[in-house]
């Protein structure tokens, strides 16, 4: 281990955390491990303490790398390096998973047919995107005592939009609107 580990240890030591989620070296405590060699191979079970000094043999560190396994294994590696690799596969990881966002596209009961196309055409386009879309039938006024009239609206709005989206929460009334989730078809 080198010194700026060392002092990066004592630091974080201080403060009450570890470096990290791993335990390295002296951190392990646990009667016995399962030992993985710096080449990948299988060393077998053993006392940490023997672990210790074949790590300290090799030049490396010996690090958990799955506390939850009976018994728990270790594996002799270079930890700044192990540590690399890791940060390097979360970000990718990251980097390829894909967030999908909530468009929410409003109305009112009385909307005429060609406004009612343009709002379909926008949802198409989120959900060809991956996109989920919230369709909300806002009432004003008097429009309230008509609402269950107005439901056909929604059922319209995803009947044009049957090829591309199956609807995901069937429309609800929510105090003042009525709202209904579309979602892409698999």
């Amino acid at each position: 281990m080198d010194s700026l580990t060392i002092h990066f240890f004592i630091f974080n030591l201080m403060e009450g955390t570890t470096i990290s989620d791993l335990f390295i070296n002296e951190q392990i405590r646990d009667k016995e491990i399962r030992l993985i060699g710096e080449d990948g191979a299988q060393l077998g079970i053993m006392s940490p303490r023997e672990a210790m000094r074949l790590a300290e043999e090799a030049g490396l560190d010996l690090v958990k790398i799955a506390p939850t396994a009976k018994p728990p294994v270790c594996k002799i590696v270079d930890y700044g390096k192990y540590r690399y690799e890791q940060a390097r596969k979360e970000k990718e990881a990251k980097k390829k998973q894909k967030t999908i966002d909530v468009k929410e596209i409003r109305m009112s009961p009385n909307i005429d047919t060609n406004d009612l196309n343009t709002k379909v055409n926008a949802a198409r386009k989120f959900l060809t995107k991956g996109d989920k879309v919230k369709v909300t039938l806002r009432f004003r006024g008097r429009e309230m005592a008509h609402m269950a009239n107005s439901k056909h609206i929604l059922d319209d709005f995803a009947q044009m939009l049957s090829d591309v989206a199956v609807i995901e929460k069937q429309p609800k009334v929510e105090g003042r609107s009525m709202t209904m989730f579309l979602t892409e078809k698999r």
